[in-house]
Parts: structure tokens; sequence; C-alpha cells
């Protein structure tokens, strides 16, 4: 049975700053579409919790991907 794993990372478009992994409640799902709209969601309220002045001067933003992770269940 085929699962997505929510990757996430918060960003900065200052040069010489990386992207950082961030932690997310949720990581796995049972379909793409249920791990892309929770990436946004979850993206759009880390921005919207942040300080307006850090997310100004740091020019942060959100990246995440929804990766396959097949589980493979072996019966014993």
């Amino acid at each position: 049975m085929v699962k997505f794993i929510l990757i996430m990372f918060i960003c900065s478009n200052i040069p010489g700053n990386q992207c950082k992994p961030i932690p997310t409640p949720i990581q796995n799902f049972d379909t793409y579409r249920e791990c892309a709209l929770y990436g946004y969601e979850y993206s759009f309220n880390t921005l919207k919790n942040f300080r307006v002045d850090a997310v100004n001067e740091y020019k942060m933003y959100t990246a995440f991907s929804c990766e396959e992770n097949e589980t493979i269940w072996q019966c014993v």
C-alpha cells in the first residue's frame, strides 16, 4: 500500500540562508491529494503565525513535498 509523507521546509530569500526542515503534526497521508492540501494549509498557517516583521525581514517562505512511501506488510 502506498502512503505519502509530507516533507516541509521554512526558507528565506536572503542569500546564505538555507531552508530548514520543520515538523508537522501530520506526516503520513493515504493519498497525494490529502498530503498536498494539508501542505498548503499548514504552509499558510505557519507563515500567518510568524511575526510580520520577521517574514518581511527574512523574506520567509515555505516549501513542501509529498513523497511516496511504500509500506510493505509482512505476514508472520
